[in-house]
């Protein structure tokens, strides 16, 4: 059954859906969330692409729970075969780019946020967050606005996880190798072949281990992505660049993972950045104990989202699926919106 709050929530999604928002180009969907602030009568601020508020009887004596989603999303890739940016609302789904990543766990925050903005005498303070650039780790995201808004004691982040608790999440270094040979023409003999040595450093990326192994994330992988070499069929290349996606559990410090590859590596290497780092919340954490009464599955996420940016502990949790997010045909179903919002409450209800 939808309710009035469910209807409003995803009236807001299809909203968001009709308006373009891709990473670093925000600014039309930001001025629908300004005003959806307006109506509800709750005052907020803006820096950049980023909106937040507090709650009406925000104490600064009290602990603060931060409520965070994005509004940016990726370009559709060319396998849709609807609209992207028509919300269509067919077989109890809302199709269109964005309903699942992240536009279902925002709407569905704001939500409960409303609910409890004139709440006085609870236990913790509340701030939303509405912020951009996440599907690139920008600098303008929410990275951006930590020093400016109030310090936060932990975090709920909105993204596609069919409701499910994210306890831990793995990080992320991205690799460029360059393996370096001597350039000549092929008809001659080369005994330095930049792409002969290929193999062998493969094969050390394959073979490399790392003793530390997560109950909720698993080892620490690493995946080859990318190899690019050479522009003529007569002309051997002087070197071959190699990408290396590199997945970081909770065990491991990004720094560590960095060290191990610049020391070890058979080849030049250079990270693109440290910032992407694992994330875990301590699984005595109240937030945790209020999702273990209610029967919510925790679990480790391989997928990275703005935990990775942040210096509190913090939880990631929203209606949709995660295997949706980035497809063809984008969707998030009606009821998920409903169950969003009354699971959001329910978890919070425990601990406020």
């Amino acid at each position: 059954m939808i309710n009035t709050e469910s209807k409003s929530a995803i009236k807001l999604l299809k909203k968001l859906i009709k308006t373009p928002s891709f990473s670093n180009q925000e600014k039309d969907v930001v001025h629908i969330l300004e005003s959806w602030f307006i109506e509800n009568t709750i005052i907020y601020e803006r820096h950049l692409n980023n909106l937040w508020a507090e709650n009406k009887y925000f104490d600064r004596d009290k602990p603060t729970i931060l409520l965070n989603s994005h509004h940016d999303t990726v370009k559709p890739n060319k396998s849709f075969t609807l609209d992207p940016f028509n919300p269509i609302e067919k077989d109890q789904k809302i199709f269109g780019l964005g309903s699942n990543d992240a536009g279902g766990s925002l709407v569905s925050l704001l939500y409960l946020f409303k609910s409890m903005y004139l709440n006085e005498n609870m236990n913790y303070n509340f701030v939303i967050a509405c912020t951009a650039e996440e599907e690139i780790a920008g600098k303008n995201g929410i990275k951006s606005i930590i020093k400016k808004i109030p310090k936060i004691d932990f975090g709920i982040i909105g993204e596609p996880t069919s409701m499910k608790l994210s306890i831990a999440e793995r990080g992320l270094i991205v690799f460029d190798a360059t393996i370096k040979g001597k350039p000549g023409h092929a008809a001659h003999e080369n005994k330095d072949n930049a792409i002969e040595k290929l193999p062998n450093i493969l094969n050390w990326f394959n073979q490399i281990k790392f003793d530390r192994v997560s109950e909720l994330l698993g080892p620490v992988k690493t995946t080859i992505t990318q190899i690019n070499a050479g522009y003529q069929h007569n002309v051997i290349p002087s070197e071959v660049k190699i990408v290396i996606d590199v997945r970081i559990n909770e065990l491991y410090d990004i720094k560590e993972i960095n060290d191990l590859f610049l020391k070890e590596c058979p080849c030049e290497i250079k990270p693109r950045s440290l910032n992407l780092k694992s994330s875990s919340i301590n699984p005595n954490h109240k937030i945790v104990k209020s999702a273990n009464f209610l029967g919510i599955q925790c679990y480790g996420s391989p997928t990275l989202s703005d935990q990775a940016l942040l210096n509190f502990p913090s939880v990631k949790i929203g209606p949709g699926d995660s295997k949706r997010s980035h497809s063809a045909d984008e969707f998030i179903y009606v009821e998920e919106i409903t169950e969003g919002i009354e699971v959001y409450k329910k978890l919070l209800n425990k601990i406020i």
